[in-house]
């Protein structure tokens, strides 16, 4: 069936496309300019500070209207930073976009999603995002609907299957024709539907909308009693009554400080883009500077990713297969066989065939594709039996010394064996499974982990390990890592019944052997002790992960799924990067939340100024022009010098109350 597949020919994309029949655009994840106009312009400060102008414009106070001119410096200063910030992640999401593999004029060809066209044949592999709703024609795979569905079980689609966008494929290889395109799927908005489903909080962005609240709530009637007094009670004229009362209101309107939190947010943006580093959300920079626990994933973020074959052991001593027949030629054979007709293509497969040939004297009349999940993969040869590889406590019935010696040093290791039968059940292995070979492999420390993990020890930052590996390999890396706490390790596979996850995440720090349901659990977990957690991420078995966790960080390398779905991505795949985020987050937060106090202190003592004039019936001692003045040497300033602090410190406490708390006495 797959030699007779082709797929559509260039000429027919084309005239799909023409028929309205393509993918549409990948929708943009930055506000468009004109979200960025509207929402800098159309506020409830700028109209409260319009309608003041309007009215001493209408009794000729002109000299009194120069604020004007800052809130539309204010204005223009907003929006071109933040189109500015709009340009870089817009470029950096260009390289973000996941690129789809189709089968066109018989030929496999990447392609961008864009690019998409009804009946298009897909050609999916592990790690890839499913981006169109299709129907498998050709192979079998396993499937993660989690983001659909919340289950995390994986579920096989054979021919006939049908694949929903926004799954992703954990293993196996097929082809499937596109059902659906633009917004008859999902695919187009993936990243949308997450957001829906998990809005990130803002403190800054929560504690800005009380402002505005509580100080429209006092503006109007407070300046309809000053200016009533001061018509009404005592004498005043129609234009000194205006100004009075426009004076005071003037003053209570903390004006700079919406503006200095959306410049100081797309400011961080812009440094961190010129860095290679992706934020996907403009608030993710202050979740992340309030995160205490940072749960990473080892492989392809503590290390390299870049797995590596590094010893090779035949399991000589087992008398049953020399007594059968087996030799270690006709074993090797089958190893090569295995590559050969494996359509698996995740990391440990990659070193696989990177090493041995992969050439097979063998047919293949069954394939059970790896899982995460079970930890094992299979391959029926014809007359010969069903070959199996995975993790070494799963293969194999006795424990082997090489295996752990491999294990002591940090290395990942595999078993492989043969079972003399055919084997379909894909929940269960066989009894009799003949131990083959124990292979290693080992996977390289990433440049500069260490330094990185010290820095998150000293920021008092706690390190959680979580990896689907043996304990004792991913015990070693950590250690080899730098973890202080690499000892406090345990094997989440052995764990029966009810499990206490809120304990787990209090006594260890290194989890092994973890299915993605667990990785899920051990994240909410921490988030109901309090803490706030940022969790790394690479493949399709870390989205249930990612999704729950405070801060989701996803590195480019890792599956398209991953990233989409990601706060924060690392373009260059280095988690090393990481504390130059925390560390531009805190800084934002650090000098918003100090120069926010000095907003506060002319804002409070207006208020208290208004009432104290309207109890002694007294008028406001300020016209609107000196508190502008008062605006430029109390605020404008000191905000402006204060800014570009590097203050880095860890972020204590709420950011309203401390900056009303700092302003207070002052006021």
């Amino acid at each position: 069936m797959k030699t007779t597949i082709t797929g559509l020919t260039e000429q027919e994309v084309k005239q799909k496309q023409e028929a309205g029949q393509g993918q549409a655009m990948p929708q943009s994840i930055t506000k468009t300019t004109t979200q960025i106009f509207k929402e800098n312009i159309f506020t409830l400060f700028n109209l409260l500070n319009f309608i003041i102008a309007v009215m001493l414009f209408a009794v000729g106070a002109y000299s009194n209207m120069v604020f004007i001119a800052i809130i539309l410096i204010n204005i223009a200063v907003g929006i071109i930073q933040e189109c500015k910030a709009k340009k870089l992640v817009d470029n950096l999401s260009i390289l973000n976009r996941p690129h789809i593999k189709v089968l066109r004029d018989g030929e496999e060809k990447t392609v961008e999603l864009s690019e998409i066209v009804s009946d298009d044949i897909l050609a999916l592999e592990s790690g890839q995002q499913i981006c169109n709703d299709a129907e498998v024609i050709w192979g079998m795979i396993e499937v993660n609907e989690s983001l659909l569905t919340g289950e995390s079980d994986a579920v096989v689609k054979e021919e006939g299957g049908e694949l929903y966008s926004g799954s992703s494929v954990i293993s196996g290889k097929c082809y499937a024709k596109v059902t659906h395109v633009g917004s008859e799927n999902y695919a187009t908005k993936l990243a949308e539907e997450v957001k829906k489903e998990k809005k990130i909080e803002s403190e800054l962005l929560g504690s800005m909308q009380k402002v505005t609240k509580f100080t429209s709530y006092l503006i109007v009637p407070l300046g309809a009693l000053l200016f009533l007094e001061a018509y009404l009670l005592r004498g005043s004229s129609l234009e000194n009554s205006v100004v009075a009362s426009s004076a005071a209101l003037l003053g209570m309107l903390p004006k700079g400080l919406v503006l200095l939190i959306s410049v100081s947010l797309a400011n961080g943006v812009i440094y961190l883009s010129k860095k290679n580093i992706l934020v996907q959300n403009i608030y993710a920079l202050e979740t992340l500077a309030h995160v205490d626990v940072l749960c990473l994933d080892k492989t392809g973020t503590l290390t390299d990713g870049k797995m590596q074959v590094k010893d090779l052991v035949y399991l000589e001593n087992n008398a049953k297969m020399q007594d059968g027949g087996m030799t270690k030629q006709m074993a090797e054979q089958l190893l090569h066989a295995y590559i050969a007709e494996s359509d698996d293509n995740n990391v440990t497969m990659q070193a696989l065939r990177s090493k041995f040939s992969s050439a097979s004297n063998f047919s293949a009349i069954q394939k059970i594709a790896f899982s995460s999940k079970r930890k094992w993969g299979a391959i029926c040869f014809e007359g010969i039996g069903t070959v199996f590889i995975g993790a070494p406590e799963r293969i194999l019935t006795q424990e082997y010394k090489a295996a752990e010696e491999m294990l002591k040093q940090g290395l990942r290791v595999i078993a492989m064996g043969l079972y003399r039968g055919k084997w379909e059940n894909e929940e269960e292995l066989p009894q009799g499974i003949e131990p083959l070979y124990l292979i290693s492999l080992e996977d390289g420390i990433r440049k500069n982990a260490k330094e990185t993990l010290e820095y998150f020890y000293k920021e008092g930052v706690d390190v959680k390990v979580i990896s689907g590996d043996h304990v004792k390999t991913v015990s070693m890396v950590a250690k080899k890592a730098g973890l202080h706490t690499w000892q406090k390790a345990i094997d989440m596979s052995e764990l029966k019944g009810t499990v206490d996850y809120d304990e787990l995440c209090e006594n260890y720090s290194v989890f092994a052997r973890v299915t993605p349901k667990q990785k899920q659990q051990l994240v909410m977990a921490l988030k109901r002790k309090g803490h706030h957690v940022a969790m790394t991420g690479d493949g399709v078995n870390d989205l249930l992960a990612l999704r729950e966790a405070d801060c989701s960080i996803a590195v480019a390398e890792g599956s398209d799924a991953s990233r989409q779905i990601s706060q924060i991505v690392l373009m260059e795949s280095d988690f090393t990067h990481l504390p130059q985020v925390v560390l531009q987050g805190r800084r934002v937060i650090n000098n918003v939340t100090r120069t926010a106090g000095v907003f506060f202190i002319k804002t409070i003592y207006s208020v208290l100024l208004t009432i104290f004039c309207l109890v002694i019936n007294m008028p406001f001692p300020f016209i609107p022009i000196q508190i502008t003045l008062i605006d430029a040497a109390m605020e404008a300033w000191p905000s402006f010098l204060t800014i570009f602090e590097s203050d880095t410190r860890k972020v204590k406490g709420r950011f309203l109350k401390t900056a009303i708390s700092n302003a207070m006495p002052f006021a």
